[in-house]
């Protein structure tokens, strides 16, 4: 009996890893249109926020300054992602303050390699809050050898701009959910047809 030759193998969803969920945990803190509040809003608030995130270091004395150089970090983490969204808005300019101010905190918050006979790892080798950026740093590093560092996007609906890891076969995810894009089909219909309904231009 001929039997059918089996096709490829169906390409299975990527996972989203300790790593990736390090970096949206990190990203998904910011405030939104929709109800999502600010978590890094102060001292007392980022504190709050890291004593329920023991990947970071847990439960950890923080200051309002401390606060607003975690907003900082994020907001141009956010901005990275948008661009690997492609967003128009986020490209340019704004992504290159971004990146120059992500060197400046990589260089403020160096890392460390720690080899193990299980594998090798990088690390915060600092303590307190700059171990909490460190750890951040630390997780962007690691997925951003992968070949995968494009599919970590930020929604493109705004004000989501909500961090996510696009698993869609041929990367082309847009947006974090299919409400969003709906929204986002739902303006430029609307924005047509108040464009087809305007009034002849002259010639």
């Amino acid at each position: 009996m001929i039997t059918a030759a089996a096709g490829p193998p169906t390409p299975r969803p990527r996972a989203v890893t300790p790593t990736v969920e390090t970096v949206l945990a990190f990203v998904n803190t910011r405030a939104d249109g929709s109800g999502r509040r600010e978590l890094f809003g102060d001292g007392e608030s980022f504190a709050a926020w890291l004593a329920e995130h023991e990947a970071f270091g847990g439960e950890t004395v923080v200051t309002d300054a401390d606060a607003a150089v975690a907003r900082e970090l994020r907001d141009a983490l956010v901005t990275v992602l948008l661009a690997h969204s492609g967003d128009e808005e986020f490209l340019g300019e704004p992504l290159q303050r971004a990146e120059q101010h992500l060197r400046r905190v990589g260089s403020l918050y160096p890392l460390a390699t720690v080899v193990t006979a299980g594998g090798v790892e990088l690390a915060s080798p600092q303590a307190g809050v700059p171990r909490v950026f460190g750890t951040v740093l630390a997780a962007v590093t690691t997925f951003a050898q992968s070949s995968d560092w494009g599919r970590i996007k930020a929604c493109r609906n705004p004000p989501c701009h909500f961090g996510f890891l696009d698993r869609t076969r041929n990367g082309a995810g847009l947006y974090c959910s299919t409400g969003c894009g709906s929204q986002v089909s739902m303006r430029k219909h609307r924005q047509r047809q108040r464009d087809g309904g305007g009034a002849p231009s002259e010639a």
